[in-house]
């Protein structure tokens, strides 16, 4: 017999069938099945499936259910659930490794992925690294810390061990999430190759917990490099506003194809549905059902006598179904209702017990109504998520209690780890209950670095059960500072923040816990990410200038997130003399490592405002500091591992900078946290994009984009978005305007803020509106940066960005303000005495002095540039200063300028630099006939080249052809995009070498 296809869905699968031919490499690699319930998204999946399975493609299927939202990675852990266990056992089969690095993924709880265990003392937070067969160890439940109020579990002050910063975690495995997303693409690659391809099919997506809503959006943007194909169903109305977007950006880079399913055609629905069913009944059974498949289906089993209307809910048409069972039929029902994917005849036994032999018939009478269908492994599942839910809520609210207890208690017995027992916990959870806000504190610990959402989620929900009263306030206001880091974490910054604000104003000043400091320098922390530099250092001042002061150790903990806000909002002048005397209390009280932070804060300030000589001091006394610190006292430095990358960057050390940010990296790809971790990727790719390493520059800015749209910060996510717009703009040939697109973002995303990050954003801008041919908005974005006074522009950093401002304005015409800019750009270039600096400095006068027809003088400027460039091993900058002399040069020079550049500019991946070179190659090649000149260009914008190579301005070419400046301007935009080229200067010399001699 021939297999047929879903009803009435035969165009939907001609698409399905296109992009199984691809295999997820050529075309969408991500389907996106929407629709309501019922519409047949989930039928029309299975035949994906089953397709997939045809064509020689490995499948894994995975369902979220609605009653398990806060299971960390749970839709993922049941797709992979069919793995092959061959494949994931250690040692063995081609995804080994990668089976185990993605293993908080592979068994639905964050046990840590990177590394051993720890079995930590609690109150100290010390441990010792476990060394498991698989490398996970076996302490992942101690390793959390003790408490001392009788809770179990993680902790949450620095006097109480745990999750507390002062505690167990330093010690306790450490995997981030965003690890979890990079192991877990990599071994779905892996397998992929094993055969045709790998189909992941991921099924009502709507009730899927964060963490793995997460992962799916990181393989969204991030799909495998392999033939993965992704296909998701959800219901539109009830998925989350952040993964529908993520979907949307998909469907409009063409990596989604989105099927939205509507209802069936009439025909459809009752002759293939319903053969022989009278027209009449038909029809008003159809009307009913609106042409959603389950509702007809639904209708049709009710309204088989005719007895009862159809036009009743669908709820209650399907607990009508219920009616006729026996008591121990519906006990059962709603036992799997209750246990969902763990509904196995053990469990289903201990929750709805009877005689012996009595649960078989009872299962076999309930598959024989289609209530029930068997699944994987013996365990049994109601026939739809809809009977589910309405089996599940019309249950007896004090058995539907009873039944989540039970469950919990045997899954314990059965050794579950707590995340799997916790959903049954806390549906159970009717008052406090010590033993159960344990399970629910030690899920939330688990969680809380792989899955902090779930960790959130846990807390609060031993929050609303914990007694009120002063035995408790203790112990409340410890779980909601642990709440507010874990609310950090998963992106949710105001609500943290909104927490930390309750307890700062429900502990008094004199309270000697620990937990006001912590919760307001925690607090200040969140209040600069979310942008509020003004709040931050209000609320920090308040308190150290409290009475009683702080204790020592608090004071410095406060004075250096006080001057964490320089110089992103605040000048660092402003704080100087705070981060001072915060260094000499670490020195007072022997603290090498809060003196380390501090000087990392003085290294960082001073090089951001050019006080380059104080900077490399105090960068140098850091860096002996970190080298005499224990490996639990590195583990909380990645922070300032982060500054001291940034500070050798803007001093031009450019191998200190690449090893202070590897060092930390390590750290924080072990401990965390996700911020840092996102500082330390930028900082290096930075070190990458300047040394001309172009590749791992993009995988690294990737990375850290990931994590900054995962925290939520507005700030961090702009400073990302930049610079990944920046080693775009290198990598990318002339003219793909992906770099723009991402610079717009970043300078959205920063919006109307003045913060250093901000200004950043628009600077990038800048250099890829100028690149994309668009000189005005190059020179608005500019200036939009600097604000009036140029306070905007990093003074170390002023030359460079000052350059992209010359650019723009001597390609408007406007050479007079250009000297201005040039001439200040080589005053602070003298002043710093950076040989990357003097380079961008000597580029804005070379253009200028092309611009007025110098063009000997300019490319012997160009030369300097690259010299000066090469001096501090910035290869990007040598590259293109030696292109664009080669532009200019005599024939000699020029042919050995362009060799160079162009060799660098090849080997470091810069394909903007090659395809200049390759407009402007020296030596052509002699092909017959000689090509038109400057193909592609139309008849008028050939005209404009040509006098822009004689050097006329944009006012005497609008003259001279009797046009406007502005369709002038707008002539050359169109030019400079055409031909990759950014300047008068360059389009000269492009222009000239492509005309041929008179």
């Amino acid at each position: 017999m021939t297999r047929t296809g879903p009803v009435g869905r035969e165009a939907e699968l001609r698409l399905l069938d296109e992009v199984l031919a691809g295999r997820g490499t050529d075309g969408p690699r991500v389907v996106d099945l929407t629709g309501a319930a019922g519409i047949g998204k989930s039928r029309l999946l299975t035949e994906l499936c089953l397709r997939a399975r045809s064509r020689g493609m490995g499948v894994l299927r995975g369902r979220a259910t609605e009653y398990e939202r806060h299971t960390p990675y749970g839709l993922f852990t049941d797709a992979f659930a069919d793995l092959d266990p061959d494949l994931l056992r250690p040692g063995t089969g081609p995804a080994s490794t990668l089976a185990t690095a993605a293993s908080p993924v592979l068994r639905g709880i964050g046990e840590g992925a990177l590394g051993g265990g720890a079995a930590g003392d609690g109150d100290t937070g010390h441990g010792e690294t476990g060394h498991g067969d698989t490398g996970h160890g076996s302490g992942h439940g101690q390793g959390q810390g003790g408490r001392r109020d009788g809770f179990g579990g993680g902790g949450a002050g620095p006097r109480e061990g745990g999750a507390g910063r002062a505690g167990g975690e330093a010690a306790a495995p450490y995997t981030d999430r965003f690890a979890v997303h990079r192991a877990t693409a990599r071994l779905l690659a892996a397998l992929s190759r094993t055969g045709s391809g790998l189909l992941i099919a991921l099924d009502d997506l709507h009730w899927a917990d964060p963490a793995s809503l997460e992962l799916l959006d990181h393989l969204v943007r991030h799909p495998p490099h392999a033939p993965v194909l992704i296909a998701v169903a959800r219901r539109d109305r009830q998925t989350s506003a952040s993964l529908a977007a993520a979907l949307t950006r998909g469907v409009d880079t063409g990596a989604v194809l989105r099927l939205g399913l509507g209802p069936l055609p009439e025909r459809d629905c009752v002759e293939r549905l319903a053969p022989g069913l009278r027209p009449a009944r038909a029809a008003r059974l159809y009307a009913a059902s609106g042409g959603n498949p389950l509702y007809f289906l639904t209708l049709l089993q009710q309204d088989g006598t005719g007895a009862r209307s159809p036009l009743g809910g669908l709820g209650s048409l399907l607990l009508d179904e219920l009616t006729p069972l026996t008591p121990a039929q519906r006990r059962t029902v709603e036992a799997v209702a209750v246990l969902g994917d763990h509904a196995t005849p053990e469990l289903l036994a201990e929750l709805a017990p009877g005689p012996a032999g009595e649960l078989d018939a009872t299962l076999r009478a309930l598959a024989l109504r289609d209530l029930t269908r068997p699944g994987p492994a013996g365990s049994w599942t109601l026939r739809h998520p809809v009977l589910r839910t309405v089996v599940h809520e019309n249950a007896d609210h004090r058995s539907r209690i009873r039944m989540h207890r039970t469950a919990a208690e045997a899954l314990a017995r059965a050794g579950a780890p707590a995340p799997v027992r916790a959903h049954h916990v806390e549906q159970a959870l009717t008052g406090w209950d010590p033993a159960g806000a344990a399970v629910l504190l030690e899920a939330a610990a688990l969680a809380s670095a792989t899955a902090p959402a779930s960790s959130a989620h846990w807390l609060a929900a031993v929050l609303r059960v914990l007694p009120e009263g002063p035995r408790y306030a203790g112990q409340r206001l410890a779980l909601m500072l642990d709440r507010a880091r874990a609310l950090s974490v998963c992106g949710e910054l105001q609500a943290g923040r909104d927490l930390l604000a309750e307890v700062i104003d429900t502990v008094p000043p004199h309270d000697d816990s620990g937990l006001r400091p912590a919760a307001v320098t925690l607090c200040a922390s969140l209040e600069r990410h979310l942008g509020r530099y003004a709040r931050a250092e209000a609320l920090l001042r308040r308190e150290l200038s409290r009475s009683p002061a702080p204790p020592p150790s608090d004071l410095l903990a406060l004075g250096i997130e006080l001057g964490s806000s320089a110089p992103h909002s605040t000048p660092y002048p402003t704080v100087r003399a705070d981060v001072l005397r915060t260094r000499e209390l670490a020195r007072r009280l022997g603290d090498g490592a809060a003196e380390a932070d501090a000087l990392a804060l003085m290294a960082l300030g001073e090089a951001y405002e050019g006080g380059l000589d104080a900077a490399a001091r105090y960068a140098d006394r850091a860096d002996a500091l970190l080298e005499t610190l224990s490996d639990r006292d590195l583990a909380l430095r990645g922070e300032s591992r982060a500054r001291l990358s940034a500070a050798s960057f803007y001093l031009e050390r450019y191998g200190e900078a690449e090893r202070h940010a590897d060092r930390g990296l390590a750290l924080a790809r072990r401990v965390g946290p996700p911020h840092i971790l996102s500082h330390l990727l930028q900082c290096k790719a930075n070190v990458l994009m300047s040394t001309c390493r172009l590749h791992p520059a993009l995988e690294l800015v990737e990375e850290a984009e990931t994590i900054a749209r995962g925290i939520g910060s507005p700030d961090l996510l702009a400073l990302a978005l930049a610079n990944k717009a920046q080693v775009l703009l290198a990598s990318l040939p002339p003219g793909n305007p992906e770099s723009l697109a991402v610079a717009e973002e970043a300078a959205a995303v920063a919006g109307p803020r003045t913060s250093w990050w901000a200004s950043l954003a628009w600077c990038v801008l800048g250099f890829a509106a100028l690149f994309a041919g668009k000189p005005e908005r190059a020179r608005t974005a500019m200036l939009r940066a600097a604000r009036p006074d140029l306070s905007g522009l990093q003074p170390s950093m002023r030359p460079l960005f000052l350059e992209a401002l010359v650019t723009a304005t001597v390609a408007g015409g406007d050479l007079g303000s250009a000297d201005g800019w040039a001439a200040l750009a080589t005053a602070d270039a003298q002043r710093l005495g950076l040989p990357t600096q003097r380079a961008s400095a000597l580029r804005s006068t070379a253009q200028l002095l092309a611009a007025r027809g110098r063009t000997a003088e300019a490319a012997e400027a160009y030369a300097r540039a690259a010299g000066e460039a090469a001096r501090s091993g910035a290869t990007l900058w040598e590259a293109q200063s030696l292109l664009l002399g080669a532009s200019l040069a005599a024939d000699g020079p020029a042919e050995a300028m362009w060799h160079r550049g162009r060799g660098l500019a090849e080997s470091g991946g810069a394909h903007l630099l090659t395809g200049f070179a390759d407009l402007i190659r020296p030596t052509a090649p002699a092909p017959s006939p000689p090509p038109p000149p400057l193909p592609g260009l139309t008849p008028r914008e050939r005209e404009i080249s040509a006098l822009v190579a004689e050097g006329l301005t944009t006012a005497a070419i609008a003259a001279r052809l009797h046009l406007s400046p502005r369709t002038v301007d707008t002539h050359l935009s169109h030019i400079y995009r055409k031909t990759g080229v950014t300047t008068r200067s360059a389009l000269a010399a492009l222009t000239a070498r492509a005309t041929p001699a008179p």
